[in-house]
């Protein structure tokens, strides 16, 4: 014996403020849209690069995260 689906019409949901507020948190159009990223190539000694990967570890980053890190403050410190 099969169980038969309760199909009703859909109520109106809550119009109140959580659920306003829940509504725009999820809308995608609210969203601001998320750039991609570009891949980029560069070559150093492996002496040097030894020596950026010892530093970045220290700060508590992996290579690429430090490489932007850095790119980021020499951005601000020489922007003006």
């Amino acid at each position: 014996m099969a169980i038969k689906k309760d199909i009703r019409e859909e109520e109106p949901l809550d119009t109140g403020v959580s659920t306003t507020k829940a509504r725009a948190l999820f809308n995608a159009n609210a969203r601001p849209k998320k750039e991609n990223k570009i891949l980029t190539t560069f070559s150093i000694e492996p002496s040097f690069k030894k020596d950026l990967e010892d530093l970045f570890s220290s700060l508590g980053l992996g290579w690429a995260a430090g490489i932007r890190f850095s790119l980021k403050e020499f951005y601000k410190k020489y922007n003006s």
